[in-house]
């Protein structure tokens, strides 16, 4: 049967546009100021404080792993209380291997491998908003592991490189993913995934989502009532049914256009539709444009294309 969170992150098609090797020592400070783009950041030694807004203070420890899924102000901070004659702790200074914040001499009290994602997916954000705002997994070395894994994949040139790091970066969300308990507390994906009448419901849906389907049909795979699945649904996911059905179809649709995988009506088919136009009222009325227009080359008219 589909796995929903395999293929949601699969879909996202996430690659890795910068990375790089920190450390800090003393007593440090950095304000970090992102454009929205997903976080990750895995502690190899030491620890550090982190703050993002909305949240509380979290402590990370050695073999701790955060990610962010849409990254905009945060602080990372050092654990320990500022001396007297403290330097500046805003301070950054590029050393050999690593960049390094606070004190340029001591001895590291933190060292960290952070990175910056981007995805290929045009409903990047439609799937981020199904993720909660900030996975925190602790004492995992094997997430530790993957991400030196990546790092050593990006700066290496290697046949496949880019084949292997979307591998190894969908590997690394899958595992943050499931390995996030605190995750379930907010309505979303893994929430849904998590109960067992509704798992049985998503993993339907997404292994055919051409089908026609109805709440009804739903609950009866949930082996729910009908208003009993759809209060718990929304209530888990955020989401009512049909509307992630139809997010689903869409996020699917988007891709195979972008892709250029088959004719018009055979995309209309295997998202659930039973002819092109009715495809097409659909698609214009959830993307703002019809699929036509959407699915021209980046290079054709930019302004009429849905980004």
């Amino acid at each position: 049967m589909t796995d929903p969170l395999a293929e949601i992150v699969a879909l996202l098609q996430p690659r890795l546009p910068f990375s790089k090797t920190a450390s800090g020592s003393g007593s440090w400070h950095v304000d970090g100021k992102g454009d929205g783009s997903p976080f990750f950041a895995a502690i190899l030694e030491g620890s550090a404080k982190l703050s993002i807004a909305g949240e509380s203070e979290a402590r990370l420890e050695e073999n701790d792993f955060v990610l962010i899924p849409a990254a905009y102000q945060f602080t990372m901070a050092s654990t320990e209380a500022p001396a007297v004659d403290a330097g500046d702790p805003l301070r950054v200074t590029k050393l050999a291997e690593e960049t390094r914040h606070g004190d340029p001499t001591g001895d590291p009290n933190m060292r960290i491998l952070i990175g910056r994602l981007a995805f290929g997916s045009p409903d990047s954000k439609l799937i981020l908003a199904l993720l909660p705002r900030l996975l925190l997994v602790r004492r995992q070395a094997r997430l530790t592991t993957l991400v030196q894994m990546i790092r050593g994949e990006a700066q290496d040139v290697r046949p496949a490189k880019e084949f292997v790091l979307e591998r190894l970066l969908q590997v690394l969300l899958i595992e943050a993913l499931r390995s996030d308990t605190a995750a379930l507390e907010a309505p979303g994906l893994l929430r849904g995934l998590a109960d067992r009448n509704l798992s049985l419901a998503l993993r339907a849906l997404h292994e055919a989502p051409n089908q026609a389907w109805s709440v009804e049909d739903l609950a009866a795979k949930a082996m729910l009532s009908r208003s009993a699945f759809f209060e718990k649904f929304q209530k888990q996911t955020g989401m009512a049914p049909m509307e992630y059905l139809t997010s689903w179809r869409m996020a699917l649709a988007k891709d195979m256009l972008r892709r250029r995988d088959g004719q018009m009506k055979e995309i209309a088919e295997r998202v659930g539709y039973g002819s092109a136009s009715a495809f097409s009222v659909a698609f214009s009325r959830f993307v703002g444009v019809p699929p036509s227009i959407y699915a021209r080359p980046a290079d054709a008219d930019s302004s009429e294309r849905w980004t």
